[in-house]
């Protein structure tokens, strides 16, 4: 029994991205931790995503991207305008991972699994390296024109915007589903 990767399992909580500060990642931890995301269950081996990985002042500019296309769609508050501007400045990395299915006999939906589960190994190597992080979408992740910015493909999709880096406070620990709502046993 590896108890230290149970205790992680057990402990590992989502951090705001605004909660998230230095130092992130270094370029070797940032290799352990992508390299942990491919190792998932990928059926037929089409490794069905990708990742665009953020940094410095990309992030920055990222964000002011986004807030042109936001304000072309609707009229924005000063304050609106900052928190789009600044959405990606908080965390020192921030990793894309773009859903890019493959046309195969393999469904879709087997290759949007292996992309969730891709994802969720990222929140896990971060915590394991010592780094918190926020698996988030947004308005961003679901409108082409942000996806061109991105130049995601026709076919591909924003499965999530990671924001890692260091919590600046302990997250508060929140309620858990009652196994008893969640669990039956099946019998003939």
């Amino acid at each position: 029994m590896n108890n230290d990767t149970l205790q992680l399992l057990q402990s590992r909580r989502s951090v705001l991205s605004k909660n998230l500060s230095t130092p992130g990642p270094n370029k070797s931890e940032l290799e352990t931790l992508l390299n942990i995301a491919c190792r998932v269950p990928d059926h037929r081996k089409l490794e069905p995503w990708r990742f665009i990985v953020i940094q410095g002042d990309h992030r920055k500019a990222l964000g002011q991207s986004f807030c042109k296309i936001r304000q072309q769609e609707c009229e924005l508050t000063s304050e609106q305008i900052q928190a789009e501007q600044n959405r990606y400045t908080h965390a020192p990395t921030v990793i894309v991972v773009v859903f890019s299915p493959v046309e195969h006999k393999t469904p879709v939906f087997e290759q949007l699994l292996s992309c969730g589960a891709v994802c969720q190994h990222i929140n896990l190597a971060s915590s394991a390296l010592g780094y918190s992080s926020q698996w988030v979408t947004n308005w961003c992740s679901f409108n082409k024109d942000a996806q061109k910015v991105l130049g995601l493909a026709a076919h591909e999709s924003i499965a999530g915007f990671f924001h890692i880096g260091t919590a600046k406070c302990p997250p508060k620990e929140r309620s858990r589903p009652d196994l008893i709502d969640k669990v039956v046993y099946y019998q003939s």
